[in-house]
């Protein structure tokens, strides 16, 4: 990895808390920047006293200066499940926009490399299954999951637009549904709905009939392909996620199986715009990064339903949210 010094935004999120904990043990120096709006300090509270570690509480979409040396920069800075980009819909755009170009902004100045954090919502409710990243998505603009669809969409334009334009080293990655630890209980998506109802012995909500499906991939095999990316010279979007396709109903089944739970499951309607399929293309990620889930579903929930187990008990079986994801 050419990049020693790493600044991370919405570092004390879900994924960008993991990066952290990657770049920090290949020998890097980390920084990351979080408003904490959706961010979790407890996150990165473990990494506090790491002398190659530091936390900047910032805004992107406010100027960014960073008081050292930075050779990298990973922008993951914006609210990411649907209960939260239905009630910060506005912070959800400025920091898609304001904040991208922010980021952009420092990385051009600095020299430094450039990566986004996309998401597999830019394909919106896919017409083509799997997706690949060559399809150009079926997105409903002004729909309650717009404010995310568009700002991420947006974004991926303005970074290659700095790329095209100020010659800055950029890299796109597609997120699919990514799990494991440090999940918020609330998050309001599937995955951390069904281990919190399930541990809580709740009916498991699953909206519409079940049928919609998702790929779920483990954070720990995320995390090395964004890795690989950043060290690789493709510019271009790159799709990363599990492409094990599961219907929610299945994997409602999966947890109970997983938790040992008595719960069942309770159907409620569909929310607006709701995609039906998900599923990734991974041939490029296979032929540039020579990247490949390893973690099988079953493996991955045995290593994530015990920090949903412990968090539960340490804050006292927090709600769950009711949003689908």
């Amino acid at each position: 990895m050419s990049a020693s010094n790493i600044l991370i935004t919405g570092g004390a999120g879900f994924i960008g808390s993991h990066l952290a904990d990657l770049f920090l043990s290949r020998d890097c120096k980390v920084v990351v920047m979080d408003n904490l709006l959706t961010g979790d300090i407890r996150n990165i509270e473990h990494l506090f006293g790491n002398p190659r570690f530091q936390f900047i509480k910032h805004d992107v979409t406010e100027f960014i200066h960073v008081p050292c040396k930075v050779d990298a920069i990973l922008h993951f800075a914006s609210p990411a499940s649907p209960i939260d980009y239905q009630e910060f819909p506005i912070q959800t755009l400025k920091v898609g926009s304001l904040g991208t170009h922010k980021a952009l902004g420092l990385a051009k100045a600095c020299g430094a490399k450039f990566l986004l954090a996309s998401t597999s919502e830019v394909y919106g409710d896919p017409l083509v299954h799997p997706q690949p990243e060559s399809y150009w998505g079926n997105v409903n603009p002004i729909g309650v999951r717009g404010v995310y669809d568009e700002a991420k969409r947006f974004a991926e334009a303005m970074t290659l637009a700095y790329h095209r334009s100020h010659g800055v080293d950029t890299r796109i990655v597609r997120i699919f549904n990514t799990y494991g630890p440090r999940m918020r209980l609330n998050d309001g998506r599937a995955l951390p709905n069904f281990i919190c109802q399930a541990l809580t012995e709740q009916p498991l909500t699953v909206f519409g009939d079940g049928s919609q499906t998702r790929s779920f991939c483990h954070v720990s095999d995320l995390i090395e392909g964004i890795y690989r990316l950043l060290d690789s010279d493709f510019t271009e979007p790159v799709n990363l996620g599990n492409p094990v396709e599961i219907s929610i109903n299945e994997f409602a089944r999966e947890v109970i199986r997983a938790t040992g739970s008595s719960s069942d499951i309770q159907f409620k309607d569909l929310p607006e715009d709701d995609p039906k399929v998900r599923q990734p293309d991974i041939s490029l990620a296979k032929k540039v990064l020579n990247w490949s889930p390893k973690l099988s579903l079953k493996e991955g929930l045995s290593s994530t339903i015990p920090y949903f187990e412990k968090t539960l008990r340490e804050r006292g079986g927090e709600a769950v949210a009711s949003t689908a994801g």
